[in-house]
């Protein structure tokens, strides 16, 4: 079953998400990797996030790179990442969209926190066409691994954990 998923999520969406659903994001999602997580993080225990005038919640985190090229997924087990599920879904990302499989204790943190993960194909040129405004939100310094906002149309995925489960179980 596909099911069409518009930013910001809301609680009753997520709760509604299974491990194997095919999903499509539409609306503005974040994207970050290795470089900007501990900046982003450093922000929400500061509590300054909000000073980028965005809010995290119900917001989707797309783990990438965002480069001329286009967008792919990077690998959301690398420790600088995959660490960074947990305090990013306590924050109000409902979202996580990347590739590879997670450790147990994020499957359980999303739980937790009543956000999934989503898988998606590193299909770059596919989800180029897909993508239709990008902005640097903060670090530029950083370039291609500064946090981006990027509007996208019916970017797929498939729910690769939720509700304590995972795919690769």
């Amino acid at each position: 079953m596909s099911i069409e998923l518009h930013t910001p999520l809301s609680e009753s969406c997520i709760n509604k998400l299974n491990v194997g659903d095919t999903v499509y994001i539409s609306g503005y999602i974040f994207c970050g990797r290795d470089a900007v997580l501990p900046k982003v993080l450093k922000m929400i225990e500061d509590e300054t996030i909000g000073d980028l005038g965005v809010d995290l919640h119900g917001q989707v985190f797309f783990h990438t790179a965002v480069s001329p090229a286009g967008v792919g997924p990077t690998s959301s087990n690398k420790l600088e990442i995959e660490s960074s599920i947990k305090p990013l879904s306590k924050a109000g990302v409902k979202f996580h969209l990347g590739k590879g499989e997670l450790h147990k204790e994020t499957i359980e943190s999303l739980n937790q926190y009543n956000s999934v993960y989503g898988v998606i194909p590193p299909v770059t040129a596919l989800l180029g066409a897909k993508t239709k405004e990008q902005r640097i939100i903060a670090f530029p310094e950083l370039g291609m691994e500064a946090l981006h906002l990027i509007k996208v149309e019916k970017y797929p995925a498939i729910i690769g954990a939720a509700h304590g489960r995972s795919i690769y179980e």
